[in-house]
């Protein structure tokens, strides 16, 4: 059986895929262009993408293709239903990065609230040696104990920054982006009380047509001038544009973010051209990517290639 991994870069260098080479001849492609997928994937039983997209085209140039696996949980980048047609199962991996994901929120939002990089550069740039105070009092930091922090998206991940979240002393509320409210533990609120409410605003909702451009402007002026908002979902989620220009004017105190619109970001963007960068915490797509994160999803991936085997 022909296993064809067309971006394998995406899962890094330290991660071994052993467990999907066991089954079968893997032939690995650091990164694949769209104009080589063609070739690539002519004669392979099994596809492998991460970001790579897969159409009607694509398929229809692979007559030996029996399934198609994504290496992450969003499929958006396959043409699901005409896989379908074909007979061609796609699998994804769900929940292997959680903890990884809420993980990152957090260090977002601490480095946020207790003004992480201000202090380092404080004690690092000798004003701490020269400053003859044993402490610091130049800016002022809150505790997460007793604030209210409203998740967007209280699926796998927003269920367990919720849990997180209650072991810090914070009191949890969401808005559900489906319409269905599904929790008896936490209060559902509308978009906008949770806007105007909570001390933090954390974002964990995938990207479709009811959660695109969800938090602008409007929203964003709605919110506590002290909190902070963050979004580990999808860049699209948040208007970029409107979220920087609200920082600049003050309307919230600041933002983590993990995920853009346009990955990587481009050098013009808005939240390079800041001016006040200082309340911008950004990573570049990295929360679902610890080590145990990339560990489990290989092992899912061969999991729903060896289960695929067996039917």
């Amino acid at each position: 059986m022909k296993i064809v991994f067309l971006d394998s870069a995406t899962l890094g260098q330290d991660v071994s895929l052993e467990p999907i080479a066991s089954l079968g001849e893997l032939v690995c492609y650091e990164s694949t262009r769209p104009e080589d997928v063609f070739e690539r994937i002519s004669d392979c039983e099994v596809l492998i993408i991460n970001k790579i997209k897969i159409g009607k085209p694509q398929i229809d140039a692979a007559p030996k293709l029996r399934l198609i696996c994504e290496a992450a949980t969003g499929v958006n980048n396959i043409d699901v239903e005409y896989a379908s047609s074909r007979g061609i199962p796609v699998r994804n991996v769900a929940a292997y990065s959680t903890e990884s994901v809420v993980q990152t929120t957090f260090m977002h939002l601490l480095t946020l609230v207790q003004g992480r990089g201000y202090y380092d550069r404080y004690v690092k740039d000798g004003s701490y040696s020269c400053s003859g105070s044993f402490t610091c009092m130049e800016i002022a930091f809150n505790e997460l104990d007793g604030k209210r922090i409203g998740i967007i998206g209280l699926g796998t991940i927003g269920s367990r920054v919720a849990k997180v979240a209650e072991a810090f002393g914070m009191k949890v509320s969401y808005y559900s982006t489906s319409g269905t409210n599904h929790s008896a533990e936490y209060p559902s609120l509308s978009l906008d009380e949770l806007m105007s409410s909570c001390d933090v605003i954390s974002v964990h909702a995938p990207l479709n047509a009811r959660t695109d451009g969800l938090i602008g402007y409007r929203e964003l002026s709605m919110m506590k001038r002290s909190a902070y908002l963050l979004n580990m979902g999808r860049g699209g989620i948040v208007v970029e544009a409107d979220l920087a220009r609200a920082l600049d004017e003050g309307l919230l105190a600041g933002a983590g973010l993990d995920v853009f619109s346009t990955e990587p970001l481009p050098s013009e963007h808005p939240f390079l051209n800041m001016a006040h960068p200082e309340r911008l915490s950004l990573t570049p797509h990295i929360a679902w990517a610890s080590v145990e994160a990339r560990r489990r999803l290989v092992a899912g991936i061969a999991s729903n290639i060896a289960a695929f085997c067996g039917e």
